[in-house]
């Protein structure tokens, strides 16, 4: 048997295609590929135009051709000579099955028919192909054999709840929360006088009502923020950030002064404060406008890091992981931080490692920096790595996690969190669409979930035609609060769980398990001429 296999990613546009919908499906290639070969013969073809002319020279030849198109259906060709399937990562109850636009490639049943069997990754997939195409539609559920791969990060980095401290790498940028300065004063416009509004006529005809008093600061919440920023001013004179120690000095004081103790100093001498700290400045002139006295330069978390360097950060404590991209909106990405934070407030020791896979950093960086500046102070870190890593660089982060995390509101397989568990690390997700297949007690703590109503993500007429599930935020919270306590004060029971994230994972997506499927949907046999390639780590955001 010959396997022709394409994806519209391949390994010269892989860096460059951080993001893209077909990202993920390149790593399914990947995984594919040794389980293929150990079966026949396998061809990777650049383009769909390449697979009729070697269809025929094979079967010259006599012999037969099956072309597997990584892709979904409606990016699937329909008129190709050679024998074809599908392989479908999808994440919703429900399959596009309602032509619009006069494109009939958006009806997926119709694509899916004509073929006459579909390749899926998980059984939820499967359960919406067979809702529309029949109970007897052929459909071959297989997970990307990923277990084997990782046989080299479990032995160089054998699990620990409570990372001593390992280096990570990437070319680049890394944000991180505790070299930053938060405050959620930093995000607030400059407030110009009376007069200058009249000036540029943006004075408001009535004045806003006063706010009401926020409520009296606990001496317990006092000592906690003045904690915090001692933490903070330390760090300023320790170790080297984006500005010089004594202003990261003057902010954090400042800051304190504000946050902690502000409201028992007596008014006239908080006055006499506020005078000596605001230098006097001359009018501005008529002319300048709104726009130039709102200038970016005011406002430093507006501008944007470098992304061309390598560049390096320490990460040691209770390791959280997640992968993922921003412009994703099944990640859920907000709620996977806030949780976080919340939940991780008081404890020094709980870092959460963000890898996003977006190579647009400008698409999602303010949005982020508002998120950490509202949730601050917090004692916990976030790091967030931005670039491609190299297979050695992404080893680091494997062996680095003790937990790495998923907040989805659905998913078509999600090849990080399967790649995590078979590197021995437990997990924080929910049990729901493909992480049906894998996810249990066992193996993880679980976030709870329900069903809301969505749309398809190709449906231009935005119709709510299928449901995705939404995260419970308080059980991703106590998710947080329980793995950490297990971390902490249970190793043994912590060990326990990772050795049983790998064994799900070794029967889920070994290799002979994968081959075995293989064999029995397509009828084929083993060819013991060829010996199975182990590919390349790697990750993507499936």
């Amino acid at each position: 048997m010959n396997f022709i296999l394409y994806s519209d990613v391949n390994d010269r546009s892989i860096s460059q295609s951080l993001g893209r919908p077909e990202y993920s499906y390149y790593f399914v290639l990947k995984a594919y590929r040794p389980v293929l070969e150990s079966l026949g013969r396998v061809h990777v073809v650049a383009s769909v135009a390449d697979v009729d002319p070697l269809y025929q020279q094979l079967s010259q030849a006599g012999e037969e051709c099956l072309f597997l198109s990584f892709s979904p259906p409606h990016k699937a060709p329909t008129d190709l000579q050679c024998p074809m399937v599908c392989v479908i990562a999808w994440e919703y109850d429900s399959i596009p099955s309602e032509c619009c636009d006069d494109d009939p490639r958006q009806d997926w049943s119709q694509t899916l028919a004509r073929h006459g069997r579909v390749i899926t990754l998980s059984t939820h997939t499967a359960q919406a192909i067979r809702k529309t195409l029949g109970e007897d539609f052929p459909v071959l559920v297989l997970p990307a054999p990923l277990w084997e791969r990782f046989a080299q990060v479990r032995q160089d980095y054998p699990g620990a709840p409570v990372n001593p401290g390992t280096t990570l790498q990437i070319k680049g940028c890394i944000i991180d929360s505790r070299a930053m300065g938060l405050s959620a004063d930093g995000l607030i416009a400059p407030i110009h006088s009376e007069q200058e509004l009249e000036l540029r006529g943006l004075a408001e005809p009535e004045p806003e009502p006063e706010p009401e008093a926020a409520p009296p600061l606990t001496w317990r919440r006092r000592g906690f923020i003045t904690k915090h920023y001692l933490r903070e001013a330390c760090r300023a004179l320790s170790s080297p950030g984006e500005h010089p120690p004594l202003f990261l000095l003057k902010h954090n004081l400042l800051l304190w002064y504000r946050e902690a103790v502000g409201d028992l100093v007596p008014d006239g001498l908080r006055q006499r404060l506020a005078k000596s700290r605001t230098p006097a400045s001359p009018p501005l002139p008529v002319a300048t406008t709104v726009s130039e006295a709102l200038d970016p330069a005011e406002h430093p978390q507006a501008v944007l890091p470098d992304t061309s360097e390598q560049v390096a950060i320490d990460v040691s404590g209770v390791v959280y992981v997640s992968v993922f991209n921003p412009e994703d909106g099944r990640k859920n990405w907000h709620h996977l931080i806030t949780a976080f934070c919340w939940a991780m407030r008081d404890n020094e020791d709980a870092t959460l490692v963000l890898k996003i896979t977006q190579n647009d950093l400008a698409s999602y960086y303010v949005h982020l920096i508002t998120l950490l500046s509202q949730l601050s102070p917090f004692a916990c870190r976030v790091v967030v790595m931005h670039g491609y890593l190299q297979d050695e660089e992404f080893a680091r982060l494997y062996g680095a996690a003790s937990f790495y995390v998923n907040a989805s509101r659905c998913e078509g397989l999600c090849l990080p969190l399967m790649e995590f568990m078979s590197c021995g690390k437990p997990v924080i997700a929910p049990n729901h669409t493909a992480m049906r297949d894998y996810i249990d007690e066992k193996v993880g703590f679980i976030v709870k979930s329900s069903h809301e109503p969505t749309i398809w993500p190709e449906d231009v007429r935005i119709l709510y035609r299928t449901v995705r599930h939404r995260p419970d935020w308080s059980s991703l919270r106590a998710a947080y609060e329980d793995s950490y306590a297990m971390a902490k004060n249970h190793p043994q029971a912590y060990l326990a769980m990772a050795a049983a994230a790998n064994q799900r994972m070794r029967d889920y997506c070994g290799f002979t398990p994968v081959q075995q499927r293989v064999m029995a949907f397509f009828d084929l046999k083993a060819n013991s001429e060829n010996t199975p390639l182990m590919a390349e780590a790697g990750t993507a955001a499936c």
